[in-house]
């Protein structure tokens, strides 16, 4: 790593989630067996969120190739989406979980303009747990290809969902998810934050415990906490003692409150309820409302219970009130054991 610039050392990071887009990112839906037995409803939850991306943004969707591209555009015609915002992309796809497999753009501020490139990190289906996952290990460095832009290798396993940054130096992660042993091995703390810092331009990192109860991740932070702006972090909490995610969820809470961002200053900590515990054939699924996706002019909250959705609702739009929070019921799509973060990646603005 040392004998090769990365992109901190030309200038590049990784721009908070709220900073400006030019737009979405998704990975169609169309692996039955990531949703078995309720595949059907989830490619119209999809169609719903492009509807609603596509008033604000670019959607930018990776498909198979024709036939899927074509069946794709007849069911957003049907939602009314804009598809004249809508841009296809024939780079086939294992599954649909782009936040995770998708392309991390960084950007640098070089002559008076704005320069992009890729991080493709290493993807192996969250420690190896659902083969095949070839074909999206390699979807950052195709859509850097057909866009023009450079790809650096940082050369470990990571995916999207494990991190979260406020675009002035801080990451935010966990130590379930990055320092099990099911991802990199052969790398200690040290040497997981010197790539981050590396390949992302950060140089404050912070790291929560563990994730919450049925995340196959491993603890994705984008379960448990986000930044909405450089010093506030707002973080799921759980209120009943005898649920499992209580301890858990405490205890990031506490490791939250004596945390500084990179200049030194406390962060500002505001709750987030969790949804009732949702279960579907037994299994208790990850259902957060910290799985939210910030984009222009909106944020897409996953809905879950009438009740809590409207509580986590009033506090997006507390925190981000240059932002419309729109619900989308979420009860088919987490069978899938993600949520709305967990299907976009954002592409910022040049």
């Amino acid at each position: 790593m040392a004998d090769l610039p990365t992109p901190a050392s030309l200038g590049f990071r990784m721009p908070a989630e709220w900073a400006p887009h030019r737009g979405t990112w998704l990975s169609w839906p169309h692996k039955h067996a990531s949703w078995p037995g309720k595949f059907e409803p989830v490619p119209g939850i999809f169609a719903r969120m492009v509807r609603e991306l596509a008033r604000h943004e670019e959607v930018h969707i990776n498909v198979a190739g024709p036939d899927m591209e074509e069946n794709v555009r007849a069911l957003l015609q049907r939602e009314r989406a804009d598809l004249a915002r809508v841009v296809f992309h024939a780079n086939p796809t294992n599954d649909a979980w782009c936040r995770d497999h998708g392309p991390i753009f960084v950007h640098r501020e070089a002559e008076g303009r704005r320069e992009q490139a890729i991080v493709d990190w290493d993807y192996n289906a969250w420690g190896g747990k659902y083969p095949p996952y070839d074909l999206d290990d390699v979807i950052p460095t195709r859509i850097g290809r057909e866009l023009g832009l450079p790809v650096f290798h940082p050369g470990i396993v990571m995916e999207g969902g494990a991190i979260d940054v406020n675009g002035q130096g801080t990451l935010l992660t966990t130590e379930a998810c990055l320092l099990n042993p099911n991802r990199n091995p052969d790398l200690t703390r040290a040497q997981i934050e010197a790539r981050l810092r590396a390949y992302l331009g950060v140089r404050h990192i912070l790291w929560l415990g563990d994730g919450i109860a049925g995340d196959d991740t491993d603890g994705h932070v984008d379960d448990l906490a986000r930044f909405v702006d450089p010093t506030t972090v707002v973080t799921v909490v759980e209120r009943d003692p005898r649920d499992e995610n209580y301890e858990p969820l405490q205890e990031n809470l506490q490791r939250l409150r004596s945390m500084t961002d990179q200049d030194g200053r406390p962060l500002r900590v505001e709750q987030l309820p969790m949804p009732p515990a949702l279960h579907h054939e037994g299994q208790r699924l990850p259902a957060s409302y910290a799985n939210f996706y910030i984009a222009n002019g909106i944020v897409l909250l996953p809905g879950y219970d009438p009740e809590r959705d409207a509580q986590a609702r009033a506090t997006l739009e507390h925190l981000l009130p240059d932002r419309r929070v729109v619900v989308i019921d979420c009860i088919d799509l987490v069978w899938g054991l993600g949520a709305f973060h967990c299907v976009t990646q954002q592409w910022p603005a040049a």
